[in-house]
Formats: C-alpha cells, structure tokens, sequence
C-alpha cells in the first residue's frame, strides 16, 4: 500500500495557514490552492494577469517538487474574484495548459479582495 508524502523543498511558498501545499499518495498528487505570494506565504497584489502568472509559477513549483509538471495535471479548480477577468483567464491558461487539457472547474465571485486568482489541482507523477 502506498504511503503518504508531503512533498516540499525549502524554497516552496508556505502559509501561516494550517495546510501543506501539496500531498502525495503513490502517484496522485493534490495540490492545495496557490495564489500570488511570496517564498514566506505573503500574499502580493498586482493584475489579474500578474497575479495568474505568479500563482502557476507557485504551481509549477510545487508540482516539480513532487516529481510532476503542469503537463500530467489532470483536473484544475480555478477561482476568480471577477467575472471580468474570464477572457483574460482563458487566454492565460491556454499558455499553460495544453491539449489534452485537464478536467476544469471554474468559480467566480468568491475570493476576498485581496486576490484576483487562485487555483488548485490534482496531478500524476511524471514516470508513472
């Protein structure tokens, strides 16, 4: 039986918030929702645009750090403050994800303020 792992290299963003950015279990992995913050889990405001850029940068990251990449991400949870930003956001994602695309749920109206963007996903290691 697999066992589970909590993936993580020293420069991965962490939260003062209770949760670990990603977790593994034999080949899935589940990454937990990553907005635009720093290495120190603060949160840095810009556009939608510069917040998107540095949430899948953050993704990126943490995928990498469980041996995957955007590539063997099978399903995405995507949430936008603004309905707005919807053209944007699919301009944006289709630079980072490419067919076949992953399964995808997007929410809007629900972020505070503070971001723009935030997304979430479940991945497959790279050998498997």
């Amino acid at each position: 039986m697999p066992k589970i792992e909590y993936p993580r290299a020293p420069d991965t963003p962490v939260s003062h918030l209770p949760f670990s950015p990603s977790v593994r279990y034999g080949d899935l992995i589940f990454v937990s929702g990553q907005a635009s913050v720093d290495k120190a889990g603060k949160i840095i405001s810009g556009t939608f645009e510069e917040e998107f850029r540095r949430s899948l940068e953050n993704l990126t990251q943490i995928l990498h750090d469980a041996d995957s990449d955007l590539a063997h991400v099978v399903q995405t949870r995507n949430y936008l403050r603004d309905p707005e930003n919807g053209p944007l956001y699919q301009k944006l994602y289709a630079e980072y994800f490419k067919p076949p695309l992953p399964a995808r749920t997007t929410i809007t109206y629900c972020l505070p303020p503070t971001l723009h963007y935030e997304i979430e996903c479940i991945a497959v290691r790279k050998d498997s």
